[in-house]
C-alpha cells in the first residue's frame, strides 16, 4: 500500500490546533511508542550520511496493541515522496523486542508521543504531542492506488492543511525518527 502523507511543525499552541480540527470526526487519542531498529549487517536499514533512512523497521506499541512494520521510503533527489508500507500486529512487545534483539538489531531511536487523530471521507489528521520533539500535524491521503500521482495527492494534501487556518511551520520531508535522530546526534 502507497503511504503518502506531509508532515509539518505546528506554530500554533496544541490546544488552537485542537480547536481547529474539532470539526471533523475525532477518532480518539493515543499513546504510542515507535521503536526503530538498524541492523549492521544491511546498509538499507542503516541511516545514510545525511540521516536519512531508505528502509524502516519498528516496532510499535499503541494502547497496548503491537505491530511491527517494515517500510520502503521513495525519494526523488533528497526529497521523501512515499513509502510502501507492510505492517502485521504482534501479540507481545516485551517478546518481539527479545526476538528482533537476538537477531542482531540494534534500537536506533524511540519515539513516545501521544496521537490525536481526526479523520474525513479524504483524509487522516493526525495531531502529535511528540516528547522531546515538540506538536506536529501528519495529513495522510486516504486510499491511494498505485496509479496515482503521488505530486497530485500531496498537492491535494497541501490544499486541505492551507485551508485548515493553525498556523504551522515548515514541512517536514523527514519523519520523526530522522528528526529524533539528528537532535540526538547534536547532543
Amino acid at each position: 500500500m502507497k503511504e503518502v502523507e506531509i508532515l509539518f511543525e505546528v506554530s500554533d499552541s496544541f490546544d488552537v490546533a485542537q480547536e481547529k480540527l474539532s470539526k471533523f470526526e475525532f477518532h480518539g487519542s493515543k499513546k504510542t511508542l515507535d521503536i526503530y531498529y538498524a541492523d549492521p549487517l544491511r546498509k538499507e536499514l542503516q541511516p545514510t550520511s545525511i540521516n536519512t533512512l531508505n528502509s524502516v523497521f519498528r516496532l510499535r506499541e499503541k494502547d497496548g496493541i503491537c505491530f511491527l512494520a517494515y517500510k520502503v521510503n521513495h525519494y526523488e533527489g533528497d526529497e521523501w515522496t512515499y513509502s510502501d508500507e507492510h505492517e502485521v500486529s504482534v501479540s507481545d512487545l516485551r517478546t518481539m523486542e527479545n526476538i528482533i534483539e537476538h537477531l542482531g538489531f540494534k534500537t536506533l531511536v524511540e519515539i513516545d508521543n501521544v496521537k490525536h487523530t481526526y479523520v474525513t471521507d479524504r483524509f487522516e489528521i493526525v495531531l502529535e504531542e511528540v516528547k522531546s520533539l515538540g506538536i506536529f500535524l501528519e495529513v495522510e491521503r486516504l486510499v491511494v492506488d498505485d496509479t496515482e500521482d503521488i505530486e497530485v495527492s500531496k498537492k491535494e494534501i497541501r490544499s486541505f492543511v492551507n485551508s485548515l487556518g493553525i498556523h504551522m511551520g515548515r514541512e517536514l520531508n523527514i519523519g520523526k525518527p530522522e528528526l529524533m535522530l539528528q537532535k540526538l546526534l547534536k547532543k
